[in-house]
């Protein structure tokens, strides 16, 4: 099995290709750019459907045959909700920066007749989960209520310091619904301020997988299979954006039956 923890690789352009190929499984993408102002990332989806969220900063959007002129507004993850725009197979994309800006490209098997559109803030009603120390924000920018991807699942969250994520302890590694959906899941992490740190655990029932991670500013992690919880340091609040895809567009996840109880606390 591939490294679950991918480091980015520079400080400009593209500095995070992850591909099923090069992560062994079969459905998401993710890559980073970080771009000056007035340069310019591009590409065609081909077979796949793909979702830009703009990180941070401002920069100018085409897709296909569409200007979508300037997106982006918040100059850092920790700022608002972002934007995003939807880009269906057979098509072409670039987007030149405005500003500094760090770019995320999500991508997943495409298919359907999907139209390219943008996505601003306040698309989908900001969320807060959990209770306690595991408080936790979501901003969802393609969740599965959301009937206008193929395969993608896209959203953002931000856990405080000394507070958990993705916890009590879930997956979705199992093709059985309605019980489980079968999703490759992709963390991108930021953390501020950028010298923290924070930890993720990816594990199973039987053990066989049980990886854990320190978490650094721009560090990506795949979870092929199993549990995947978080957790920020204190003085230290961690931004990660999820990219999920995989035969069905639903999320339906399985607690770890021994941490259920927390549910009820």
């Amino acid at each position: 099995m591939p490294n679950l923890k991918v480091k980015p690789n520079g400080t400009n352009g593209r500095v995070t290709h992850v591909t099923p190929e090069n992560a062994g499984w079969t459905y998401v993408g993710f890559d980073l750019h970080r771009l000056k102002p007035g340069e310019t990332a591009a590409g065609e989806t081909g077979d796949r459907e793909v979702c830009l969220v703009w990180v941070s900063g401002k920069g100018k959007a085409k897709a296909g045959t569409k200007d979508f002129g300037t997106l982006g507004e918040r100059m850092s993850p920790f700022e608002g909700s972002p934007h995003a725009l939807y880009i269906p197979m057979e098509s072409t994309w670039s987007v030149t920066a405005e500003t500094d800006l760090e770019l995320a490209v999500c991508s997943a098997p495409g298919g359907g007749t999907y139209e390219a559109k943008a996505i601003p803030p306040g698309t989908h009603p900001a969320l807060a989960r959990g209770k306690g120390t595991n408080v936790r924000y979501v901003n969802n920018i393609m969740p599965e209520d959301d009937s206008s991807a193929h395969s993608l699942l896209v959203v953002e969250v931000i856990t405080p310091g000394g507070h958990t994520s993705s916890y009590p302890p879930h997956k979705h590694d199992q093709d059985d619904l309605p019980n489980e959906s079968f999703l490759e899941e992709t963390y991108y992490h930021r953390l501020n301020p950028p010298q923290g740190f924070g930890f993720q655990r990816v594990y199973t029932d039987d053990r066989s997988l049980d990886e854990v991670m320190v978490l650094e500013d721009g560090d990506v992690t795949l979870v092929p299979k199993g549990y995947h919880p978080c957790a920020a340091c204190h003085g230290y609040d961690l931004y990660y954006l999820n990219v999920m895809a995989g035969p069905k567009r639903i999320w339906k996840f399985h607690n770890a039956r021994e941490h259920e109880w927390l549910l009820k606390a």
